[in-house]
């Protein structure tokens, strides 16, 4: 039973869709987990639990419709899956795989004598990849991506000696067989010495072992391998492939799971060795237990047994839920453990300036890898687990990849606690953590050097100040040439720069001078616009036109957030009373101006620019006065230039549905949205309406 407010389970939903989403991101996408199995499960399980429990409140962007991740950015090209390729799910105990059975007995009206059985067989630890036969022959490999749309390396594959070319002539025409692509331990190890021993023959005497960029297991080295835009990289690669089931089909070679599987063995796939099918629970478990005996052994990382039932005609009446089937689970492994010292703690500070403790170890070998370094997440995680240099600690790889620390078993010992870091180790800033927060920042912003890139380039965005020919490229240009250390103001002080700029790759009297034009162009910007470049923490694109709606002139806006901050009552109580502006925005903005830092910033950057009084164009419409909200996907524009819209026709853009709400445009996609509007009775347009609103408008 959840009992919790609905603001705070709305608020929850959005930081689970938020943090589920990246760390999804970094095991598809990336091939750079985090978290472990289990933490990441705990998360989805929360999720879960809250939606289950606030129905209408579920995000257009929940992680329960998610399978992997968005395709990144990529050289392969793109791939939409004939059927989408699922996710399974996990259980970490016993008792959740008997819950399992249960579930698919009660779903089928199963009584608990008939019998019903199941194919047991390791999860191997790789990249899911899709292969498609027409006419018997190989036309198409795919990734899995986010089980919609993968990428395409069917060019790669044809370097993997266990993927046919051809299927034998009695398979049927059309059949996609599934299965891992993954790196066995020992050619693992032996391609990351090579790559050592490659560095340090062309390197020389100024080979540095440190700088040399290895994979950290066997799955990054097959995903890393496989997901290459030249083919002859992934030939020169020991990739092998281990198939465990199928997608589309004209015809199928059985009416089990068991009876496929054999018929791809029979035409030449791997499958995996420790495949069985059993009839009970106890049986289930005993196979688990009996694969995890002889894990350390395999030749291949595996992380858990996945379980499916037999009939085909059985798990086709089970189906699917939202992105995995009923007729699936995946039991895990928990993670593998060892004894080291703990050396020293280093403070990192990431690009939105939060400070992570990295704990340097005694080298020690977990699971058949190498652990020198171990993720102390925050403060309050330090403080939980007691850990200070010199302390003997147990770690465990978390779902077999990220080091973490589970246990200090030197808490006792006559030692002072470690002290977390209250100023910036790069910028010497304040280092504070927001009220309810764990994660303590350093409040240098655009000045700390450790987060300057970053936010420069989002203060010249599109969203923010938009100053065309200065990207991603040109920013970290500038600040390795110490042009940009004075933070954004020195972007209008560039024009000193032209000469040396003049001449350097990439760069002539034309771009130079169309760049220096943009950025002149830019000294009276809009001043929503310049807040929102800032990046001052919680305030975003919409929260700035809020700010200055009411301020109308940035240094009113300062005058009051520091008044706030300073404990007068009536300054905290004008920022509150405005509409989408709540505490943890003034508790930020308090913070960004007390520091010394960002107020020679601000004082800087106000000498280069003078952004006019801000003031919002409305005109007489329909929708002047009411609270509009746009849910599901625009397809004519984007959210924000809708929202700029409803602002110019005198209406306010709200991110939720209330009982405030006076209208809904929904486009393709709109979920729970959707459902409290009816029950609220509030009036439902589509994007063609909405544009007549606003032709109507003149």
């Amino acid at each position: 039973m959840i009992d919790i407010p609905e603001a705070e389970a709305a608020n929850e939903l959005m930081r689970l869709a938020r943090s589920i989403a990246r760390h999804n991101r970094l095991y598809h996408a990336d091939d750079a987990p985090e978290v472990s199995d289990a933490e990441y499960d705990a998360l989805v399980r929360r999720n879960a639990e809250l939606e289950a429990a606030f129905p209408h409140l579920v995000r257009p962007d929940s992680p329960s419709n998610a399978v992997g991740h968005e395709v990144a950015a990529s050289p392969l090209s793109k791939v939409t899956h004939a059927q989408r390729m699922m996710s399974l799910d996990n259980a970490f105990a016993d008792e959740e795989v008997a819950e399992f059975v249960t579930r698919v007995r009660r779903f089928l009206s199963l009584p608990a004598e008939e019998p019903l059985a199941f194919t047991a067989e390791d999860k191997i630890d790789g990249l899911s990849c899709s292969l498609r036969y027409e006419d018997r022959r190989l036309v198409l490999a795919a990734t899995r991506g986010d089980g919609s749309v993968g990428e395409n390396v069917t060019a790669n594959v044809a370097h993997i000696a266990d993927i046919l070319q051809t299927l034998p002539d009695d398979a049927p025409d059309l059949f996609e067989v599934r299965g891992e692509v993954y790196m066995e331990k020992q050619a693992f190890a032996a391609l990351n010495a090579r790559m050592m021993e490659e560095a340090r023959g062309a390197a020389g005497d100024a080979f540095d072992e440190g700088s040399v960029r290895q994979f950290a297991n066997p799955r990054n080295a097959a995903a890393g391998s496989l997901r290459q835009k030249d083919a002859r990289v992934t030939a020169d690669r020991p990739l092998r492939f281990l198939a465990h089931g199928w997608g589309v089909a004209s015809a199928l070679p059985g009416d089990t799971q068991f009876a496929v599987m054999q018929a791809l063995a029979g035409w030449g796939f791997p499958i995996s060795p420790d495949l069985v099918r059993v009839d009970s629970t106890d049986a289930m478990l005993a196979h688990y237990r009996g694969i995890g005996s002889r894990r350390a052994g395999l030749a291949y990382d595996i992380d858990g047994v996945v379980y499916k039932v037999d009939s085909l005609a059985l798990q086709q009446r089970l189906g699917f839920v939202a992105k995995a089937p009923r007729w699936a689970l995946a039991h895990k492994f928990p993670a593998e453990r060892a004894e080291t010292t703990l050396q020293s703690i280093d403070i990192q500070v990431g690009r939105t300036g939060k400070l992570t403790p990295v704990g340097r170890l005694a080298p020690v070998l977990v699971g058949g890898v190498t652990v020198t370094n171990v993720t102390l997440h925050n403060r309050d995680e330090i403080a939980r687990l007691g850990v200070r240099p010199g302390d003997r600690v147990v770690i465990q790889r978390a779902g077999d990849v990220i080091p973490q620390v589970v246990d200090n078993l030197s808490r006792d010992a006559a030692r002072e606690a470690y002290v977390f870091p209250d100023h910036c180790p790069v910028c010497g800033s304040e280092a504070v953590a927001a009220e309810g927060e764990v994660d303590v920042r350093c409040t240098g912003g655009l000045v700390c050097r450790a987060q300057a890139f970053e936010r420069l380039r989002h203060f010249v965005s599109r969203g923010a100040l938009d100053i065309e020919g200065l990207g991603e490229k040109s920013v970290a240009e500038f600040l390795d040439l110490g042009w940009l250390a004075d933070g954004p103001a020195a972007i209008f002080r560039l024009r000193r720069h032209r000469d040396e700029l003049i001449g350097r790759e990439g760069w002539q009297d034309k771009s130079v001078d169309n760049l220096l034009a943009n950025i002149e162009a830019k000294r009276r910007p809009d001043a929503a616009r310049l807040l929102f470049g800032l990046g001052i923490r919680h305030v975003g694109a919409v929260t700035a036109r809020d700010l200055l709606k009411h301020f109308t002139t940035l240094p009113a806006l300062r005058d009051v957030a520091e008044r706030a901050r300073g404990g007068d009552t009536d300054a905290a109580a004008e920022m509150l009373a405005i509409d989408g502006v709540g505490p943890v925005v003034v508790e930020a903005l308090g913070d960004f101006f007390h520091e010394p830092h960002n107020q020679h910033l601000w004082d800087d950057l106000l000498r280069e620019v003078d952004p006019p009084p801000f003031t919002v164009e409305t005109r007489d419409s329909a929708v002047a006065g009411k609270i509009v909200v746009f849910t599901g996907k625009l397809e004519t524009m984007s959210r924000d230039e809708a929202k700029a819209q409803a602002e110019r026709l005198g209406a306010r853009a709200a991110g939720s549905v209330s009982p405030k709400t006076d209208l809904i445009v929904a486009g393709p996609g709109a979920g729970s949205k959707l459902k409290k509007a009816a029950e609220l009775g509030i009036e439902v347009i589509d994007e063609a309406g909405w544009a007549a609103i606003v032709a109507a408008a003149g």
